[in-house]
């Protein structure tokens, strides 16, 4: 692969010191990192590692989920598998490794501390991609399973697979209730930066509003916090997470 001459942050080793791994084709890895806002052509962006490093994420968890969990149904597996190659999980894997700070960007983009979920979720993907060809399947695998794999847990010990609009439209519904509606109150910021201010509303009860970068972000916010404000979840203070109570259907 030709070397190019993209300028580099200065963290750029800071992905290879998240892999634990140092790449031969150092091209590669500049290319993983090479966001479309500044690549000179789009060939030139991490866009086709990216596609490819999708799919190789996609057979690492289907792989892990088959045989760690032998009596799940084809219908969980997959709600799971959703979960963690989910834009929002592989977002958060990126910014916890840091590659927000390695990844060339246009001016355009704005601060590195309020980067779209989409592109984090890209950059992490390209990386995997990156990785695949540069180390093979076996470095990519232990990997992948290294900063997934609690998150795989947690995943399958929570039946909601955190969609609580789901969780929320299925107890009423069971309990003879009105079916949840999700009224927007402000949007804000540029295309790439879009913030959404929803709320869920039940019949004539409004609840406590919630933010959220993407419409589907926002409601999934505002149906926990009306569940929480139904006495039907909790959060826990600890750690964060959403644990349902027992009269919530999952």
């Amino acid at each position: 692969m030709e070397q190019s001459h993209f300028p580099q942050p200065p963290e750029r080793g800071i992905v290879e010191q998240a892999l634990g791994y140092t790449f031969k084709d150092r091209a590669l890895l500049e290319r993983a990192l090479i966001h479309a806002s500044v690549a000179p052509k789009r060939l030139d962006s991490n866009e086709r590692l990216e596609f490819f490093g999708d799919a190789i994420l996609g057979v690492i968890i289907c792989e892990r989920l088959f045989l760690a969990y032998p009596n799940a149904l084809e219908g969980e597996l997959t709600k799971v598998k959703s979960n963690i190659v989910s834009r929002k999980v592989c977002a958060e894997v990126a910014k916890e490794l840091g590659f927000d700070q390695a990844i060339s960007l246009g001016k355009g983009m704005g601060s590195r501390e309020q980067l779209p979920l989409s592109l984090l979720a890209a950059v992490f993907e390209s990386v995997v991609g990156a990785l695949y060809l540069d180390a093979g399947f076996e470095v990519t695998r232990e990997f992948v399973l290294r900063v997934m794999n609690p998150r795989i847990v947690r995943a399958h010990e929570q039946g909601h697979q955190e969609n609580f609009k789901s969780v929320l439209q299925q107890t009423l519904q069971r309990g003879g209730g009105a079916t949840p509606d999700y009224l927007i109150l402000a949007e804000e910021g540029p295309d790439h930066l879009k913030c959404f201010h929803i709320c869920a509303v039940v019949g004539e009860r409004r609840f406590a509003m919630q933010t959220g970068a993407s419409k589907k972000e926002a409601e999934q916010a505002a149906a926990l916090a009306a569940l929480v404000e139904l006495g039907l979840a909790r959060i826990d203070e600890s750690t964060g997470e959403a644990d349902l109570n027992d009269g919530a259907v999952r």
